[in-house]
């Protein structure tokens, strides 16, 4: 009897051991499964990175919540700098990018062809425009036809972007140029920004040509001049009081809930109309590279290099399409309808029907 007994214990425990070591067994397959699983969701993410202009911070934000929403599994890092700095990432640091977006499509054949990139669509338009707050000093007074005036009192601050390293830097230089000739005052350069620096444009020919110094070199007077790499810089200035003024592009202005000058057609580089009379200035950056004055034009690409071209293709025909035209406009930047590409033999069939040829 006491044999059953201890026979009948010694199986129950073995059925038990057994039926434990099965339900771990159960429990570990499934904690396995589970990690394999998110495994393969975290191999199938895709990280898509966008270079891109500092003055389009605010468009690439919608962009990437709009994208993202589309394709869960891709997360879009951007990377905002000036838009010659954003393509000397590629070009010359060497680093990888699968969409450039810079504020003058002209940069991207001047730096990229043909070596990093073989087209470029030109999608958005701006302007240059003066921005201030309510403590900007004569904040009151300033307008389109005196700010000149205002800028020049000694007491007044203003600030404008590095031209070696962003489109809104020369493009400020050649406004302020171009007023000497609008306004028949040919020391308004002068006055607000050669006595403050070594920045000088010269006669030549019949085209004022400005030749950049290094960026190491510009030296300007502080008590006057912020100069930085990216325009975007300068917001911490005018918020903060360090500066009175500085030149931005009018989509910027609006989206940061600045006050703005707007200037006159002639002179804000925003008009087709007035081309012949912007390309009497000229920016010759530090590197050699000639930027001649021309309506604003911003353009996008996508390097040869590029990790994700697919996904790359898929966001800039967001851009590009109605509803990145839609973004666009609600943030004050004209989007142009339909964009246009400089070289649309070299596009992919996916782009072509979304853009017109130059």
């Amino acid at each position: 009897m006491k044999v059953k007994i201890m026979l009948t214990i010694l199986l129950a425990f073995l059925i038990l051991g057994c039926t434990s070591q099965t339900d771990q067994t159960d429990h570990d397959k499934a904690t396995t499964s589970t990690h394999t699983a998110t495994q393969t969701v975290e191999q199938q993410k895709v990280v898509l990175k966008v270079f891109h202009a500092g003055s389009l911070t605010e468009p690439m934000k919608a962009f990437k919540e709009a994208f993202e929403k589309k394709y869960p599994n891709v997360e879009v890092q951007t990377e905002a700098a000036g838009s010659a700095a954003t393509i000397r990432k590629v070009t010359e640091l060497g680093r990888v990018a699968d969409v450039i977006a810079s504020a003058d499509y002209s940069l991207i054949p001047k730096m990229m062809y043909p070596e990093y990139a073989n087209w470029t669509i030109m999608f958005a338009k701006n302007q240059i425009v003066i921005a201030y707050t309510d403590s900007s000093k004569y904040a009151d007074e300033i307008n389109s036809q005196n700010w000149y005036q205002i800028l020049r009192r000694p007491d007044v601050k203003f600030g404008f972007s590095n031209p070696n390293d962003d489109p809104c830097g020369y493009r400020s230089q050649m406004v302020i140029q171009l007023a000497e000739l609008y306004y028949n005052d040919s020391t308004i350069y002068d006055d607000l920004v050669a006595k403050h620096s070594n920045l000088k444009f010269v006669e030549e020919n019949g085209t004022y040509v400005l030749r950049m110094p290094k960026s190491e070199d510009i030296n300007p007077d502080t008590s006057k001049l912020m100069i930085r790499s990216m325009e975007m810089e300068l917001i911490h200035g005018i918020e903060s009081g360090e500066i009175d003024y500085f030149f931005i592009y009018r989509s910027v202005a609006q989206q940061h809930g600045f006050k703005y000058v707007e200037l006159p057609l002639q002179i804000d580089l925003s008009s087709t109309k007035y081309a012949d009379f912007y390309s009497k200035v000229k920016v010759v950056l530090s590197n050699g590279k000639e930027v001649v004055g021309k309506p604003i034009v911003y353009g996008i690409t996508i390097p040869k290099n590029a990790e994700h071209r697919d996904y790359a293709e898929k966001f800039v025909k967001l851009i590009i399409s109605e509803e990145g035209q839609k973004i666009l406009d609600q943030l004050g930047q004209p989007p142009i309808v339909p964009a246009r590409a400089d070289s649309i033999e070299n596009l992919s069939e996916s782009l072509r029907g979304y853009v017109s040829e130059t």
